[in-house]
């Protein structure tokens, strides 16, 4: 989790603290805050740290402010100028959060060549649709 930098601050983290944290709601916040009380788990930990196993925290840099900075992104069908992984890769170092599915609260769908169900979500829903070329245009090319 982005918003904890070590192990330590994670297990100590409350639950304002966690349903803070985009798409952690109270249940996911409660369950994390239990599992964390589990004596199994404490000793689990503290074994697995004696050994010298030491958890790691990704933390991705954005570059630098984007338009995308912070906006929730559908990819569907298949783009021609990057793999899936690319483009989420690209996405997200320009501060976007990607989405497996379509809400209201998505801000994005980048559409592709053989888009299906995600695109007709999005129409119905209103949700501002990318072509590859819109996307491009939009971040300065590749």
């Amino acid at each position: 989790m982005k918003n904890f930098r070590n192990l330590e601050k994670l297990q100590d983290a409350t639950f304002n603290d966690l349903v803070a944290i985009e798409d952690i709601g109270d249940i996911v916040a409660k369950s994390i805050i239990e599992f964390f009380k589990s004596n199994e788990v404490k000793n689990n930990i503290k074994e697995l740290l004696d050994l010298g196993i030491t958890p790691y925290f990704e933390s991705k840099e954005i570059k630098e402010e984007s338009i995308l900075m912070g906006k929730t992104v559908v990819i569907t069908g298949t783009l021609n100028n990057f793999t899936r992984n690319e483009i989420k890769e690209k996405l997200e170092g320009l501060g976007a959060k990607i989405s497996s599915s379509v809400s209201k609260k998505t801000d994005y769908v980048l559409v592709g060549s053989d888009a299906g169900s995600k695109y007709d979500k999005a129409v119905e829903l209103g949700v501002k649709i990318l072509s590859e070329e819109d996307f491009l245009a939009m971040v300065g090319g590749r």
